[in-house]
């Protein structure tokens, strides 16, 4: 037991800060976020059983996420507003959240962006799965991850002012 646990706290340790970043892109929340990684833990904890591979693990704890921030939605409805008529949020330094104007506006731009395009996009990357593994998580085939990541890009490209083709960027 004691072997697991230390096996289970490693993992923990290894995988929270990026598990944190993609909860921050699924909600936008910092204590929402850090909330959703700590029941990702507890369930993943409290599941451990059910992993027949541990090398398939990151994979699986980002599918519990994903579904903790599902549950989220299930009860209630979020109160929604269009993001520009939202005041500009002022410059706050926070360690490893970046608060430029950039990142301001990348964030603006990915919570325009519909789930569909967003969500794998972010499992990209933030969490650096290949297009087969998203393809799993998500119940999609590769070639539509592959056409929803051309669209999600597409669009971020459109949203942040730059509608150049990618060889004129180059």
């Amino acid at each position: 037991m004691a072997k697991l646990r230390s096996d289970f706290d490693t993992l923990v340790s290894a995988l929270s800060p990026e598990l944190f970043r993609y909860a921050m892109g699924l909600c936008h929340n910092r204590d929402t976020a850090e909330d959703l990684v700590q029941e990702t833990f507890l369930r993943g904890w409290r599941s451990r059983a059910d992993l027949r591979d541990t090398q398939a693990a990151r994979a699986w704890l980002y599918t519990i996420l994903r579904n903790e921030h599902a549950r989220l939605y299930e009860r209630r409805r979020p109160v929604t507003a269009d993001p520009a008529d939202l005041p500009d949020l002022p410059d706050l330094p926070v360690r490893g959240y970046d608060t430029s104007a950039e990142a301001f506006a990348m964030r603006r731009a990915l919570a325009r962006l519909g789930a569909d395009y967003r969500d794998p996009l972010l499992l990209q990357v933030i969490g650096g799965f290949s297009c087969k593994e998203i393809g799993e998580m998500l119940g999609l085939n590769t070639n539509t991850v592959l056409t929803r990541l051309f669209r999600a890009r597409k669009t971020l490209r459109e949203q942040l002012g730059d509608s150049r083709p990618l060889e004129a960027r180059r």
